[in-house]
């Protein structure tokens, strides 16, 4: 997760794009905190689909396959 100073930090380069423009430096922040920030969203979304079983109303598992695929390579590790 990503620390509250470096949430804030996105924010207020956000913030100062949209009113005055960037210097290279701090473009060059930016692009890395999105980065990093994109890969902590990637990763917990994918750790959101380990944990997933869907049932349908009839209550059989019908949990896709690449999810099912996912979480057996999960157990491996």
């Amino acid at each position: 997760m990503l620390s509250k100073e470096k949430i804030e930090r996105i924010n207020q380069l956000s913030k100062k794009s949209k009113l005055d423009g960037l210097t290279d430096k701090e473009k060059a922040e930016q692009s890395a905190l999105r980065k990093e920030y994109l890969a902590n969203v990637r990763h917990s979304f994918k750790n959101e689909f380990k944990s997933m079983k869907v049932i349908d109303p009839e209550g059989n598992d019908v949990t896709p396959e690449k999810v099912r695929d996912l979480q057996a390579r999960n157990k491996k590790h």
